[in-house]
């Protein structure tokens, strides 16, 4: 692909809108619009919410070794996911229940990823049919499932996707049973009954009983394989020896993910876990290694694909601007993401995400040793060592 010129002054904000030039402005403004029970929902996580700020901390302890006078003038954030060709390495994370955000919903969300030249993964949890979403896509979908207890109901998800279009299916994993999320019990958060769901009752807790399956195995990552030529992607791995044993099941991609710190309190940040992921998925053969989970520079895009990501996933930050502005915001904070990592590549001598990743650890500076003297849990998973 040829190199596109970025426009360093480029306007960060839209004349006559409120001052939004970081994704931290869109959450500040969504906050104060979002009723509070919904607000809840979407910024939460699981218990003390520990693992939900590792995962923005651990940027914080990567440091990044900039090169000079390598002719960055010439540049690109295309890359590619799948073999499809995105114009930025940050993807759309699946989201649930879009609509209390927006009127639109999905539909809003896929049209803002569309304009951005990149994925939107659809959640089994939306708010607006599968195949609907599909119909007003202009670039490449995949789509989010979980294995349920009823395997048809599962196959015929699946064969729905196809159907309609989607590249990949995205299978989440960290979900034998729902994680104690205390901050929506406290706003007491239910899914309004005006809202059209393609799957799932009202009640969260009600639909994991009764549809998720605690039993799974990697045996069903090798069953859905089998019942569909969709390329299978394993998101909800952060222990090496899964990312191991996903390549062996199949799997043509890996999210290393723990949920957005929704589910287990006191798991890893998925910054620190990634380097072991992509290790582990390596001693298998390898297979694309994205990340989810406390993304919100494009310079935290670029510390990912140092330390062996393909591509990263935003969720919390496109419901903030589909809640502000609808497509054009979830677009905005999409841009505004791509501008930061564009600039971040030329600050440190690369010119594609492509040579980010071949740098890899050369772009790696001195990392500060934690104020305590604990260590990640696996060997060259990131933290100190």
């Amino acid at each position: 692909m040829r190199p596109t010129r970025i426009d360093p002054t480029s306007s960060c904000a839209y004349v006559g809108e409120p001052m939004r030039i970081s994704l931290s402005d869109y959450e500040r403004d969504a906050t104060a619009v979002l009723e509070p029970m919904v607000h809840g929902y979407y910024a939460g996580g699981a218990e003390d919410e520990a693992t939900l700020r590792w995962n923005r901390e651990a940027f914080g302890r990567v440091r990044l070794l900039p090169r000079v006078l390598r002719g960055v003038g010439e540049r690109t954030t295309a890359t590619t996911v799948l073999g499809t060709t995105i114009r930025t390495p940050v993807m759309v994370a699946p989201m649930a229940f879009q609509r209390m955000a927006h009127p639109e919903g999905e539909l809003a969300t896929v049209r803002g990823a569309g304009r951005a030249g990149t994925v939107m993964v659809t959640s089994t949890l939306a708010t607006t049919p599968l195949e609907e979403i599909a119909e007003a896509a202009t670039e490449p979908l995949w789509f989010q499932l979980y294995v349920y207890r009823d395997r048809g109901a599962t196959r015929e998800l699946v064969e729905r996707a196809a159907a309609a279009g989607y590249q990949a299916l995205v299978l989440t994993v960290d979900t034998p049973v729902l994680g104690s999320r205390e901050r929506e019990a406290r706003g007491g958060f239910r899914v309004p009954d005006t809202l059209p769901l393609q799957e799932g009752p009202s009640s969260l807790a009600r639909y994991a009983h009764r549809h998720l399956d605690p039993d799974l195995t990697w045996d069903d990552v090798v069953w859905l394989r089998s019942v569909t030529s969709l390329p299978v992607v394993v998101k909800g791995v952060v222990h090496p020896d899964d990312a191991r044993l996903a390549v062996e099941a199949g799997a043509a991609g890996i999210v290393v993910s723990n949920h957005g710190g929704r589910q287990l309190d006191g798991a890893v940040a998925t910054l620190d876990a990634l380097p072991g992921v992509a290790a582990g998925a390596a001693m298998a053969g390898g297979a694309e290694i994205y990340l989810d989970g406390g993304v919100r520079r494009g310079v935290d895009v670029l510390r990912a694909l140092a330390l062996g990501a393909r591509a990263v996933l935003v969720g919390r930050p496109i419901l903030w601007g589909l809640a502000l502005e609808g497509d054009q915001g979830v677009e905005r904070v999409l841009e505004i993401l791509t501008s930061e990592f564009s600039r971040a590549l030329a600050l440190c001598g690369l010119r594609s995400p492509q040579e980010a990743m071949q740098e890899g650890a050369g772009l790696l500076g001195p990392t500060p040793s934690p104020p305590s003297a604990h260590r990640p849990p696996f060997p060259g998973a990131g933290g100190s060592s």
